[in-house]
């Protein structure tokens, strides 16, 4: 137990976690030269292509310092704020984190929140300096930046180069000398923490823990805590870049279980793994539960497809725990789930991944966030989508969500991020210089106006400089009106959004004009229509598509042509009845775009 070190890397988006930890394996000689490729730990295709990690990964490196052999745990995570469970769930599993900050950008909003995250759970931190191959890297600068958040020594922070492999040795040592060893008591009852889970087709479920006190052997009969379920442990082993077997794992390992599970619901991240036999008083703490950000509904393009999309949600819900789902129905779409996701980035990989690994091709509806109406009985009601609002003279008021957000950008864009804040309803809390070239701005903001394109705008405004991190604050009272969509008299449920009154007009206008430009011409006039309530606050009509019935007429009696247009219009008439229209996947994305 004294020779293993589990330890994560954290850092901000695209400031070279994976490429450092390629350099890692490759110095311990974890991989070899043939199962070397960039970003290795990056499984999914999805990951490879986008240069981003979306999930944590975890591999075990063997390490000889001294003559002494050694086994690291190494935690890979992502960086994107929509991702950050993932990075809570791996600090949870680990005594240290590899702290890494791009010595070309300095420290970035996420830098600071994953800091703090592993702070509050007591983690040794190693600052990292990375990329110092590049021209524009400025070492004292970002030192300095580090030294005033951590309070460490300039000795402390590693130079390296996750291209070069400079540094690695170091890093090496630092992981050995400083991250104290996992502490726990192999004659203890079993306690293991699961914290992640993987679906394989072959095998079924496979749980990835971390054994905190006793031991676990393979042929054990086990009980998961929160579920209270007994498996027979069929295999458990370490995980290098496949499944390794052992026979038995101690405390402060990290390996996997295979027992045969089948059903998803049953592996909940977070639960506690122990021996039915010599059970364990209590499971482990320290959990949190995961709170989606944004709703949407996703829904099969082919209504018989229902069931392959829930067995398909299932199973990535076993993948990506912070994914939150429940069965719902529209109108004008059948039936399909009410999904909550992180953040956009989160709701766009898990409409590909489901595309991608289920074959599902599916509609995703406008994203909203969740708001709490107070009725005037003087209950309350959390409200998902706009079509579950009670009728207005039912509701006292609407609470909405709001967020604090901490953006951290050069001082010369401080005055367009403002505005765009303001723009945003925001609120300023504080402004703070941290160096003469850098400030940090706080501002609570209402989350349902920075869901849809805030951080693209602020990364436009701040030529991609500025950083954007933030953490729910809770609810506050606001004017809030449900804005219908009506084609044709008709409403289409799945554009209804939530807004605040002061927008609605200038939105409800731009929807329409927006999807007059989508929605193709059919054989009969089309009114586009944005409505509160009952009351029309504004138009677009698409024309008809028409025939020249007239052509065939030249010279003559005028009422012969009238005749003619006469059993047009009553034909157009008839088909407006009978007619539906159909709204096109692109309408229910341009709401997203709209400026």
């Amino acid at each position: 137990m004294e020779k293993i070190r589990n330890f994560c890397i954290i850092a901000h988006i695209d400031h070279g976690k994976s490429t450092l930890a390629d350099r890692l394996l490759e110095f311990t000689k974890t991989v070899n030269e043939r199962q070397m490729h960039a970003q290795v730990l990056d499984s999914m295709e999805l990951e490879q292509e986008r240069g981003i990690t979306i999930k944590s990964h975890a591999i075990q490196m063997d390490y000889v310092h001294d003559g002494e052999p050694y086994k690291l745990n190494l935690i890979d995570t992502p960086g994107h704020v929509d991702f950050s469970y993932e990075v809570s769930r791996s600090i949870a599993a680990c005594e240290g984190a590899l702290l890494i900050i791009d010595a070309t950008q300095g420290i970035q909003a996420q830098t600071i929140s994953n800091l703090y995250l592993a702070i509050e759970h007591d983690l040794e931190i190693i600052p990292v300096l990375n990329k110092m191959d590049l021209p524009n890297a400025m070492p004292e600068v970002v030192e300095d930046q580090i030294i005033d958040l951590i309070g460490c020594d300039r000795e402390d922070i590693i130079r390296a180069s996750g291209k070069t492999g400079e540094g690695v040795q170091e890093i090496l040592d630092h992981i050995i000398y400083k991250i104290p060893h996992p502490k726990g008591d192999p004659k203890a009852p079993l306690q293991a923490l699961i914290f992640d889970s993987v679906f394989n087709s072959f095998r079924g479920i496979i749980a990835y823990f971390k054994i905190q006190n006793g031991e676990i052997r393979k042929k054990d009969l086990v009980k998961f805590v929160a579920t209270g379920k007994q498996y027979d442990a069929d295999e458990v082993g370490v995980l290098k870049l496949g499944l390794q077997p052992r026979d038995v794992l101690g405390p402060g390992d990290v390996g996997y279980i295979i027992s045969g599970i089948k059903t998803a619901k049953e592996v909940k991240v977070g639960d506690t793994i122990t021996h039915v036999e010599n059970p364990c008083d209590k499971a482990i703490e320290g959990f949190e539960e995961v709170k989606p950000m944004v709703f949407a509904g996703v829904y099969p393009i082919d209504a018989d497809d229902y069931e392959d999309l829930r067995a398909a949600m299932d199973k990535l819900q076993l993948n990506d725990a912070s994914l939150t789902f429940e069965p719902e129905s529209s109108a004008a779409l059948g039936f399909g789930f009410r999904c909550g996701f992180l953040g956009l980035l989160h709701m766009e990989i898990i409409q590909e991944r489901l595309e991608r690994e289920f074959d599902m091709n599916v509609i995703t509806t406008v994203p909203n966030v969740s708001y709490k109406a107070h009725l005037t009985d003087g209950s309350e009601l959390t409200v998902y989508n706009p079509s579950g609002m009670p009728a207005s003279t039912t509701v006292d008021e609407i609470d909405e969500p709001y967020i604090r957000a901490n953006i951290i950008t050069a001082s010369e864009f401080i005055g367009p991020v403002m505005t765009l804040c303001l723009d945003k309803r925001g609120e300023l809390v504080s402004q703070n210089y941290l160096t003469s070239e850098r400030a940090e701005l706080v501002f609570n903001l209402p989350l349902g106006e920075i869901v849809f394109d805030f951080y693209d705008k602020l990364k436009s405004i701040s030529k991609g400089y500025a950083s954007f991190d933030y953490h729910m604050s809770g609810f506050k009272p606001a004017k809030l009106v449900r804005l219908d969509i009506l084609l044709n008299g008709e409403m289409v449920d799945a554009l209804s959004t939530l807004i605040h009154f002061d927008n609605a007009y200038p939105f409800g206008r731009r929807m329409c004009e927006k999807l007059k430009e989508l929605i193709p011409r059919q054989q009969f006039d089309i009114a586009i229509q944005a409505a509160i309530g009952a009351k029309i606050i504004a138009r677009e009509t698409v024309k008809a598509v028409r025939k020249d019935v007239t052509a065939k007429c030249y010279g003559g009696d005028i009422t012969r042509k009238r005749k003619l247009l006469e059993k047009q219009k009553k034909g157009k008439k008839r088909m407006k009845q009978v007619g539906n229209v159909e709204v096109p996947q692109k309408a229910f994305l341009a709401v997203l775009k709209l400026d």
